[in-house]
């Protein structure tokens, strides 16, 4: 089982939009020290929009290659067309990622059904664990709890990524779908009371800039040591909010960048940070001692 803080790693580039690889094995050399508990490549956070598949393919192979077994690497290969999402896990599996995290399809807006047959053809077809995404605010498409509940029983579908922000929804969830289907948040905000009424760990923006952070308050939140994970996530939520000023990752690559490991560089239509949101960062950094 996959627990604790499992960063969405950013991906490092050049301001020629080309990919960074020896600042990538640096980062997750970095994450690796700090205590990241797990690795998510190339998802949203990791620009996945903008890369293509050879791109796609060399990142998850070098995030991989650099973990070297110290933590466990979820490749993101979700796609709202079935045929790409199906060639993007295979690859995973091919190149050794421990997981995918699959993505609910995006724009086309299928039903419930639709999503149960695209996401049960992929687990059939590939026999590594997968995650389901679930993220409505950027989808538009919501995965119900019933449907997720009936994917859960495939045998290697092994949890969810929830990032509705709905705890009473997410609890539902937990209690519904039994001790082998993992609830992991997918919004920094709401991790901390997911896993205290039983999620096992988030797939965090905020542990870009503070992975040890991140850990600590995890690892307090899955042993059921509320007292300290308030404590933790208290100095963390400043932070939280920051990584969301600007659309993600921008917050994120900006607050890395200021740590000296990796460019200021994001593909358009993504921009860099602006000069009148890099202070809210900035103080958020400071305030978690991140900077």
């Amino acid at each position: 089982m996959i627990t604790g803080s499992i960063v969405a790693i950013v991906t490092p580039m050049h301001e020629d939009g080309s990919l960074d690889l020896d600042s990538l094995a640096k980062l997750v050399d970095h994450h690796v020290k700090q205590g990241t508990d797990a690795i998510v490549s190339v998802g949203t956070t990791g620009e996945s929009a903008t890369l293509s598949h050879d791109e796609h393919h060399t990142v998850i192979e070098k995030t991989i290659q650099a973990a070297a077994g110290r933590v466990p690497v979820i490749a993101g290969t979700g796609s709202n067309s079935t045929a790409e999402a199906l060639e993007l896990t295979k690859i995973a599996l091919e190149v050794g990622a421990n997981a995918c995290l699959l993505v609910v399809p995006y724009y086309n807006k299928p039903t419930q059904e639709g999503l149960y047959q695209h996401f049960k053809l992929i687990a059939e077809s590939v026999p590594i664990p997968q995650i389901l995404y679930n993220v409505p605010g950027r989808t538009s498409v919501d995965l119900q709890n019933s449907t997720a509940i009936r994917l859960s029983h495939i045998d290697n579908i092994i949890g969810i990524k929830d990032a509705t922000a709905d705890i009473e929804r997410g609890k539902k969830l937990i209690e519904q779908s039994g001790d082998d289907f993992i609830s992991y948040s997918g919004q920094d905000t709401a991790a901390l009371e997911l896993m205290l009424v039983g999620g096992k760990g988030t797939i965090s923006v905020t542990a870009n800039v503070a992975p040890k952070l991140m850990h600590e308050m995890c690892t307090a939140a899955v042993s059921g040591d509320s007292e300290r994970a308030r404590q933790l996530n208290d100095r963390l939520n400043p932070l939280h909010e920051s990584m969301f000023i600007e659309s993600n990752p921008i917050p994120a690559k900006w607050g890395v960048s200021q740590q000296g490991l990796i460019e200021n560089c994001l593909r358009l239509p993504l921009v860099p940070l602006t000069e009148g949101a890099q202070s809210s960062v900035r103080a958020a950094m400071i305030g978690a001692g991140v900077l």
